[in-house]
């Protein structure tokens, strides 16, 4: 009896141990068709009013976005988005611009996120990540630096 015990409890940690792996989504290369599910117009709430972002499919060796917010029926704020090849990685970079188009950053300044990681329903760069809910719905998490110091984590929930 103690030996059909044993046998059970190898067989059911053996169990667990296979399926905690295969839960463990596998890291993808960096490239633009792996995160090509980004692609579309998207539609959500965030920052008290409505936001738009639409992105663009692989090309050229890069995704292109526009992204507005709209309060009170009047444009807060654009941006300027790309994603692109660069060496071996991916890097999400991006300009600020008011609703008259006077930039938020200098000339030559772009604010850049660093790919860290790329799996099958996620894309995680420093301060910004997508992760794919279905075909239709995505979140996108944006770290926002607060004036004290602290870092804000923004919640995006688009549907297309």
């Amino acid at each position: 009896m103690k030996k059909l015990i044993v046998i059970v409890l190898v067989m059911t940690a053996s169990f667990f141990s296979l399926s905690c792996k295969a839960q463990v989504e596998k890291t993808l290369e960096p490239k633009l068709e792996n995160i090509s599910w980004i692609s579309g117009d998207w539609k959500g709430e965030a920052f008290g009013g409505q936001v738009e972002e639409n992105w663009s499919k692989p090309s050229g060796g890069s995704m292109m976005a526009t992204f507005k917010l709209i309060n009170n029926n009047a444009v807060s704020f654009y941006e300027i988005e790309i994603i692109r090849e660069v060496e071996n990685t991916l890097i999400l970079q991006l300009k600020h611009f008011n609703n008259d188009l006077k930039g938020w950053e200098t000339k030559d300044e772009t604010v850049d996120f660093p790919l860290k990681e790329i799996t099958a329903n996620k894309v995680t760069f420093e301060g910004m990540s997508f992760e794919k809910i279905s075909d239709h719905e995505m979140n996108v998490y944006v770290d926002i630096h607060q004036k004290n110091g602290s870092i804000e984590t923004v919640k995006f929930n688009y549907t297309k």
